[in-house]
């Protein structure tokens, strides 16, 4: 007999601790990875020591959070479409009272349109308290449209969502816009500790920052993206803290910069698309529970506030692992050695997921 209720066996490792300061949080602390990429801990780890031996650490802005829902409707014709855009963008007002009927949490804070022929495709975007907000924004959404289809005239029903929100695809108005938290990390690493503990130099590293993560990924066609692999670390973090891993997507598009000062490194990393919760779906396995805790993401504090702690810390976790790979990167054979040596030699892990 198949069980149904059988949980995947992923490897979980806590690597660091790494340091972080900014304006959402001040702290030293381990964070959970659950992958079958072995080599990620060490890696991230090696990140993480360098965030120590930095005088503020990783400085981790958080710079805005929506969640978004896009409904889309049909008019009889686009000037009905333009007339209906309009009228709902200047009842803002009554929309977040029709909000806030419906949750408790959800608040609509900006609305934007785009038509098409003489289609409406109406971008809805809330704030959702500690909730990554996907189902509060839809639910949300669905009560808006409800309204929206009784009160403007020559709209009719089309979808619930128009796919311009963007649920869990690389699109170039999430970049633009940003579909989550949107949080830059920032580290300054002096030339003594870029030398002895990633056996690079700063000069080497904005090389091949600006050959590999810019121009390459422009030569690929990569959309509003330049990093080497955000979504390793992303995707180990979203599995041990109980999120939805198939937001990776848009997750993984953000962009590394890098800066040689003096031989000193600056490393930063944007990601506008950091989609985390602390509470909700997924949020009940014990194992997540305890994750959390240990962050210091269950703690007793203002709506949102524990979110906002987790998608910092994730951030920060992303900035780790990709330093230390284009560090690796930049000399010849150190990445594939590390890969071969590390899988073969790593047996110790938590089966935590």
């Amino acid at each position: 007999m198949t069980d149904t209720h059988a949980l995947a066996g992923v490897p979980m490792q806590w690597v660091g601790p790494l340091r972080i300061s900014g304006n959402v949080a001040t702290t030293e602390t381990h964070v959970p990875l659950a992958t079958y990429e072995s080599p990620l801990w060490p890696s991230v780890g090696r990140g993480a020591k360098v965030s120590r031996l930095a005088e503020k650490g990783i400085v981790a802005t958080l710079v805005d959070e929506r969640m978004t829902r896009s409904v889309l409707v049909e008019a009889t014709d686009a000037q009905t479409a333009l007339t209906a855009a309009r009228t709902i963008e200047a009842r803002k007002g009554e929309l977040q009272e029709v909000v806030r009927t419906c949750s408790r949490f959800a608040e609509l804070i900006e609305i934007r349109h785009e038509i098409n022929a003489n289609l409406l495709f109406i971008r809805f975007e809330f704030r959702t308290g500690d909730a990554s907000g996907h189902n509060m924004a839809t639910l949300a959404s669905d009560v808006l449209l409800k309204h929206l289809l009784q009160t403007v005239p020559g709209i009719s029903y089309a979808s619930i969502s128009g796919n311009y929100c963007t649920d869990k695809k690389a699109t170039a108005i999430n970049g633009i816009l940003g579909r989550g938290k949107n949080v830059v990390t920032e580290l300054l690493v002096p030339r003594d500790v870029v030398h002895d503990v990633l056996h690079t130099t700063a000069a080497k590293i904005v090389e091949l920052n600006i050959r590999k993560n810019m121009l390459g990924t422009l030569l690929a066609g990569g959309i509003r993206s330049a990093n080497a692999h955000f979504a390793n670390m992303l995707l180990g973090f979203y599995l041990a803290t109980g999120q939805d891993a198939a937001n990776i997507v848009e997750g993984s598009q953000g962009v590394v910069m890098a800066e040689d000062r003096d031989g000193d490194l600056y490393f930063a990393c944007t990601l506008p698309n950091l989609i985390v919760g602390t509470v909700g779906n997924g949020k009940g396995l014990a194992f997540v529970e305890t994750n959390l805790t240990r962050l210091g993401c269950r703690a007793d504090r203002a709506p949102g506030e524990n979110a906002r702690r987790l998608a910092v810390l994730a951030a920060a976790t992303v900035l780790c692992g990709e330093l230390s790979l284009l560090a690796a990167q930049t000399n010849p054979g150190e990445l594939m050695r590390a890969h071969v040596q590390l899988e073969r030699d790593n047996k110790t892990v938590e089966v935590g997921v």
